[in-house]
C-alpha cells in the first residue's frame, strides 16, 4: 500500500489542523492506521492510532483530548484532527499502515509509510 499525507501547515498556537493520509490499493480496510511524528533533533514517536474498522483507538499521553483519529474505508483515508495545538506539537507526521491485527504504538510494527507533512505551531 503507498500512502499519501497532506494536511499540514503553519498554526498559531491554539488553532487547528486537520492531517489526511490517501492510501493506494484495495485493502485499505486490513490495515491499522498511525499517526507519528518527529521534532528536530528528536526521536520519532507515536501520536495515535485506530483499527480496521475504527471500533479502537489509541493515542499518546501529550495529545490525548486534543487529537482525534479516524478513518474512512470507503474512500481509503485516515484522517487526525488536531485542535488546541501547541509550539510543541511542531514535527514532520507521518501516516503509517500495519498489518497486524491489533492496534499498535511502535513503529516498528508498521510496514508501509507516507512520506510525511510538515506541522509548525507558532507561539
Amino acid at each position: 500500500v503507498q500512502l499519501q499525507a497532506s494536511g499540514g501547515g503553519l498554526v498559531q498556537a491554539g488553532g487547528s489542523l486537520r492531517l489526511s493520509c490517501a492510501a493506494s490499493g484495495r485493502t485499505f480496510s486490513s490495515y491499522v492506521m498511525g499517526w507519528f511524528r518527529q521534532a528536530p533533533g528528536k526521536e520519532r514517536e507515536f501520536v495515535a492510532a485506530i483499527s480496521r474498522w475504527s471500533g479502537n483507538r489509541v493515542y499518546a499521553d501529550s495529545v490525548r483530548g486534543r487529537f482525534t483519529i479516524s478513518r474512512d474505508n470507503a474512500k481509503n483515508t485516515a484522517y487526525l484532527q488536531m485542535n488546541s495545538l501547541k509550539p510543541e506539537d511542531t514535527a514532520l507526521y507521518y501516516c503509517a499502515a500495519s498489518p497486524r491485527v491489533d492496534v499498535r504504538t511502535k513503529g516498528n510494527d508498521y510496514d508501509y509509510w507516507g512520506q510525511g507533512t510538515q506541522v509548525t505551531v507558532s507561539s
